[in-house]
């Protein structure tokens, strides 16, 4: 069998994958991406994080995005609104603590991972769709990838260095062993997109509506506009609270949805464009993130919960933070893949963790909808709202779990 060989295969054309792969053929290096389906694909994740521009910028993406969000119905979006139980607060992102975009898009996931794919492609990587990785085995210098192609033939690849940008697919986790349980309870999450004939007046499509359940403070509904008219909605409970016998996911969506005052009155013309989907026990963890010649990236990696749509955002900052990583390596200089990407990216998941876990055991919920609020702390929540998860100069980032464990018991206790 002939044995192609090249400086690095990325597993998955997903967001993840077109900036890693961007970045390193920047550098010169010969880049393959496998992508197991055939773009455009449905994706769920659709509210993107204002620091995914600093990425995207640097992987010389974001103009296609700017210049083409209009055309592909993509909402501007400048923050996040919450309500509960009749309350209503909400998150400018550009009145925040730390520098940098302070707005970003909504965006039909579908769409926008294709016109990512399509850029990177135009840099000049190389994107096989429908090839899928079906076997990898680790050596001294290379990582041996076999391959089946779109016409069911199979495949060798060495590479040097491999990059699992696959997402919920967790190719390499699921090949080389990698996989462990999450610390987060099994959840499920039922959505669909609707036309949403939305007629209230004073409805700011230019921000994510995260809606509390008025009974069960875990249960939490997401609605997330775009500029044609449409939207994603979406609701995530644990499935023990869900009776689903012989009922349609659809039903069961719109069910919870009526349950709601708020959302039961903005929806209520609302008509479902595309089949309802569940996924079920999405968060995932490995065992590590990096061998010595393979990296995690993404959702590959850990996926926590779509309650703050992170999940793009630690996506493309694992890109960014692997790529001169690898480029070294490949140019024979002296890495540190724990040092220079595995805890560094930790550090921001972690933030972002400690965030996801307030939100469900209700201390988040104390802070944010707490009437009286100090501005320069609003401001500091705000940042990682917004994606700035990284920026240890802002108390929150830096000493996540003991600021906000404090902040809640004062909020709580001043309620």
């Amino acid at each position: 069998m002939k044995v192609e060989k090249v400086d690095v295969v990325v597993i998955g054309a997903g967001p993840s994958g077109a900036v890693a792969s961007s970045l390193l053929n920047k550098q010169g290096k010969k880049v393959v991406v496998l992508e197991r389906e055939t773009f455009p694909r449905f994706s769920i994740g659709e509210s993107l994080l204002p620091q995914c521009m600093t990425y995207l910028a640097e992987a010389g993406l974001v103009d296609s995005l700017n210049s083409q969000a209009d055309a592909l119905g993509f909402q501007f979006k400048n923050g996040a609104a919450f309500e509960k139980s009749g309350e209503h607060t909400f998150f400018d992102f550009t009145d925040k603590f730390t520098e940098g975009p302070g707005t970003t898009f909504q965006v039909k996931r579908a769409d926008f991972d294709k016109l990512l794919a399509d850029g990177a492609a135009q840099q000049g990587v190389t994107i096989r769709y429908r090839h899928t990785v079906i076997e990898v085995t680790e050596h001294a210098d290379f990582m041996r990838l076999i391959v089946i192609d779109e016409s069911g033939e199979t495949y060798t690849v060495e590479a040097k260095f491999v990059l699992d940008a696959s997402g919920f697919g967790r190719v390499l986790p699921r090949l080389l062993d990698l996989e462990k349980p999450s610390k987060f309870p099994v959840r499920s999450s039922y959505f669909t997109h609707v036309e949403d004939n939305i007629d209230d007046a004073n409805f700011d499509r230019n921000k994510i509506l995260i809606t509390v359940h008025p009974e069960h403070p875990d249960v939490w509904y997401w609605l997330i506009p775009f500029s044609d008219g449409t939207a994603s909605i979406g609701v995530v409970i644990e499935p023990e609270k869900v009776v689903a016998a012989e009922r349609e996911h659809q039903e069961i969506l719109f069910d919870y949805i009526n349950q709601v005052p708020n959302l039961s009155q903005l929806l209520k013309n609302a008509k479902a464009i595309a089949p309802a989907r569940q996924i079920k026990g999405y968060s995932a963890d490995v065992t590590r993130l990096h061998g010595e010649r393979f990296a995690l990236l993404g959702n590959a990696g850990e996926f926590l919960d779509p309650v703050f749509s992170s999940g793009v955002t630690i996506a493309l900052r694992s890109a960014c933070l692997i790529a001169p990583v690898v480029n070294d390596l490949l140019d024979g200089k002296e890495v540190d893949l724990a040092t220079q990407y595995a805890e560094p990216l930790k550090q921001g998941v972690d933030c972002f963790k400690t965030f996801v876990t307030a939100w469900y055991d209700g201390r988040f919920q104390d802070v944010i909808f707490h009437k009286e609020q100090d501005p320069q702390i609003r401001q500091m929540v705000c940042s990682i709202l917004a994606g700035y998860a990284w920026d240890t100069s802002n108390p929150y980032v830096a000493h996540s779990e003991r600021r906000l464990d404090v902040l809640a018991k004062l909020c709580k206790e001043y309620q």
